[in-house]
């Protein structure tokens, strides 16, 4: 599985940006696609995820902001991002489970300015 995502940039406190991620490849059995973050000096976390069945979770910070939606014909995760904060900023990176095996896709970084 390869994961090519692309959408992040610098953007102003209070903007929004739309995060895009393709899978190609073994695409038949992956089961959950999302977004993680990897903010300088820190761990990586959860972002949002979507399940085949459109199931999704957010990372608290994420809760009420952030709107992931999946587009399965295009094999594609889209992550909208509203009201983007300075803590916002980091490397996201594009996620899919598939089987029983985690892949990642390269990062795309966000810069929120204050």
């Amino acid at each position: 599985v390869q994961l090519q995502a692309s959408g992040g940039g610098l953007v102003q406190t209070g903007g929004s940006l739309r995060l895009s991620c393709v899978a190609s490849g073994k695409i038949f059995s992956i089961n959950v696609m999302g977004w993680y973050r990897q903010a300088p000096g820190k761990q990586r976390e959860l972002v949002a995820i979507i399940t085949n069945g459109g199931k999704t979770t957010y990372g608290g910070s994420a809760k009420g902001r952030f709107t992931i939606s999946r587009d399965g014909p295009k094999n594609e995760v889209l992550m909208e991002m509203n009201n983007l904060k300075p803590e916002d900023t980091g490397v996201y990176y594009c996620n899919a489970l598939h089987a029983i095996t985690n892949y990642w896709g390269q990062g795309t970084l966000v810069t929120v300015s204050s």
